[in-house]
């Protein structure tokens, strides 16, 4: 990332919008040096890294484009920007080759994909790569499943444990069952393991509920 420096951040940034013709409000920022100046403020700098979300598309097709140039292989490649992050879709001649046996080449790029990001801009960025909307269908398949195996732990108040599958999809099943009734789900495990529990969850006793309700 470009560094902008300024008598002030305010300064700074600035700077690093006038660079990049955007609004200071559309960038992103970490303070990398601050001076003080001693005690009349002569030399009084602050040194800012920015962003903004049009950097990190370049840098994602920029990428992606060196690394399928790297392995002779001629995809498509489509970004679309959500509030939360990216999804990028991949389409190739041989779509099953970059999705891997049960989606595991798919969710090792994602992994290194982040990570890749992640590095270059110093911040957590969501990035989803996805191909030819395999995980698109994946959630649906996998929010269907949940949701039954979450109507099953209603009826018998047995918790149940899911085979692991990697973050972005377990996000998919915490966000399907967030506002089920009696139903709570956990992460558990590490690494490859890692897995959801859908748990059990009894109602509050009457009396803790209208405490509750008093305080």
């Amino acid at each position: 990332m470009t560094k902008y420096t300024g008598k002030s951040l305010e300064e700074a940034l600035a700077a690093a919008a006038e660079d990049k013709n955007c609004a200071v409000e559309d960038l992103q920022y970490t303070v990398t040096e601050e001076k003080d100046g001693g005690l009349l403020g002569i030399g009084k700098s602050v040194t800012v890294e920015a962003f903004t979300m049009d950097d990190v598309k370049e840098f994602l097709f920029d990428y992606l484009g060196d690394y399928f140039t790297g392995i002779d292989l001629d995809i498509e490649v489509a970004i679309e920007e959500r509030p939360d992050g990216f999804i990028i879709n991949l389409n190739a001649d041989n779509n099953a080759v970059l999705i891997g046996k049960m989606g595991k080449t798919l969710a090792a790029f994602n992994t290194v994909a982040r990570a890749a990001v992640n590095a270059e801009f110093k911040k957590r960025i969501d990035v989803l790569i996805d191909v030819n909307h395999y995980k698109e269908e994946r959630y649906a398949k996998l929010r269907s499943m949940a949701k039954r195996t979450a109507k099953q732990v209603q009826r018998s108040h047995v918790d149940a444990a899911l085979d692991p599958m990697p973050n972005d999809e377990r996000k998919a099943i915490h966000k399907a069952l967030a506002d089920w009734h009696n139903i709570s789900t956990e992460s558990e495990g590490e690494g490859n393991a890692r897995h959801i529990v859908i748990k059990y969850v009894e109602d509050a006793p009457a009396e803790e509920a209208e405490t509750e309700e008093a305080e």
